[in-house]
């Protein structure tokens, strides 16, 4: 098989589509793909101006393929779109370079353009469910806390939420309010520990025209922009005495007065609060009120980390990506076993938000269809306990008791993930399957009914 022959064998195998043209801009060849994207045969795209064949928003004043030939540069992932030979407009990235010949001479340029049409509709599906979805979990910390959030979301009572930084303590709270009666009011989230002391007030309760230097007319606060709808305090812990007694008014009379206020504004705004803090320890140290703490933890829910809820992490991991590969226009379908490996040997202290930052670096630097190991942070490649390690055995004497335990909830992890498909679960774990069985049998792991 010669050179030519080759080429036009690795083009054909693609599914992006490509088409080459000669320096009077005649198509020169157009692959099987680009037939489908555009719906015009390669025999009638031959020999064809290409702006007359791919009929593109780009053609007019942003040529990619002119810009190229005209700086000798490739452009990468210009996105447009195009339209279809029955009229039908596709979403397309387009990427192009020079053709050269073996003595450097330019004969012409190549563009490739790749469907972007069910990038756009996974977009589309991912901003549908809104921008925190509802939890889904495989770990019993998680259910049992999933299971009283229909109860929780339809009452009026205030909500304390606990847990570590990064659990998604937000994200909870928007749930909540999605579920509840208020979900057609807005939701407002406030930061407490972001906002400085002096300003917490204001910022909270709002201010009337002339209560200060500055305050040239009125404006709301967190609480009126609330109305009707769902308040989150987030950080409640950090908030000073003072104020903490004007929020124990609100909470008791429902209402408040704007700074600079002579009247009393009524508030209808049900409560969500969160803290990373020990409250009970605050309290007993006097810099938390504990008739406040009373009123805001009327239901308590707490948030496990992400190293009590391993189980997850194939499903976050997974939609992470997902969402991290539609808004970069990438074809991603997955990690490699490995990188699962040391998704579960890691112990996550940022908790969610780490694998989510995780994920969107590993994203942002992948260049092919599978995200290996090679594109892991330091700190999740560090010398340590792999995965790999624990349930290969090779640990030392000493720590058996509690390698058989990692050993079993890996494997859980993993059976649970392959919906308890032995040989798909085996290949993941890198064994056989007669191996993975004996393990199961010696552990005692047996499939759920």
């Amino acid at each position: 098989m010669n050179d030519d022959s080759l080429t036009a064998n690795i083009l054909e195998s693609i599914s992006d589509g490509v088409f080459t043209v000669d320096e009077n801009w005649k198509i020169t060849s157009f692959n099987r793909a680009a037939e489908k994207i555009t719906g015009v045969s390669r025999k009638n795209a031959i020999g064809e101006n290409c702006f007359e064949v791919f009929k593109s928003n780009m053609c007019e004043s942003s040529c990619p393929l002119r810009r190229t030939m005209k700086t000798g540069k490739p452009l990468i992932d210009r996105s447009g779109f195009c339209v279809t030979k029955k009229g039908k407009r596709i979403p397309i990235s387009v990427s192009t370079a020079l053709l050269v010949d073996g003595r450097g001479r330019v004969l012409g340029g190549a563009e490739t353009f790749r469907d972007l049409s069910e990038l756009e509709e996974l977009k589309k599906e991912l901003a549908s469910r809104g921008p925190n979805p509802v939890f889904r979990s495989k770990s019993p910390s998680m259910e049992r806390l999933l299971a009283m959030l229909p109860a929780v979301s339809d009452s009026t009572s205030s909500i304390l939420i606990q847990g570590e930084t990064g659990t998604g303590k937000e994200v909870l709270a928007r749930a909540i309010h999605a579920l509840s009666p208020r979900k057609d009011g807005p939701f407002v989230a406030v930061n407490c520990g972001a906002i400085p002391e002096s300003l917490l007030e204001s910022e909270l309760f709002g201010y009337k025209k002339g209560a200060f230097t500055g305050a040239d007319k009125d404006k709301p606060g967190r609480f009126a922009l609330a109305e009707g709808g769902t308040l989150f305090l987030d950080e409640i812990g950090d908030i000073s005495s003072a104020l903490q007694v004007k929020l124990l008014r609100v909470l008791q009379e429902r209402e408040y007065e704007p700074l600079g206020g002579t009247k009393p504004v009524r508030s209808d705004i049900r409560l969500v609060s969160a803290t990373n803090a020990d409250l009970s320890r605050l309290i007993a140290d006097g810099k938390f009120r504990k008739d406040l703490f009373y009123r805001i933890n009327v239901i308590n829910l707490v948030l496990p980390s992400l190293k009590e809820r391993k189980d997850d992490i194939p499903d976050l991991a997974s939609g992470f990506l997902l969402s991290f590969a539609a808004k970069m226009n990438k074809k991603i379908d997955g990690f490699a076993s490995e990188v699962f490996s040391r998704f579960y040997a890691y112990d996550w202290p940022g908790n969610i938000r780490e694998l989510e930052n995780v994920v969107e670096r590993m994203v942002v630097l992948a260049d092919s269809p599978v995200i290996g190991r090679d594109l892991l942070p330091a700190e999740l490649t560090a010398p340590g306990l792999s995965a790999r390690e624990v349930l290969l055995g090779d640990t030392p004497a000493k720590v058996s008791i509690v390698r058989d335990e990692a050993e079993r909830e890996c494997i859980i992890a993993a059976l649970e993930t392959h919906t308890w498909k032995r040989a798909e679960t085996a290949v993941f774990l890198g064994m056989d399957k007669a191996t993975l069985w004996r393990k199961m049998k010696k552990l005692g792991i047996t499939r759920p009914s």
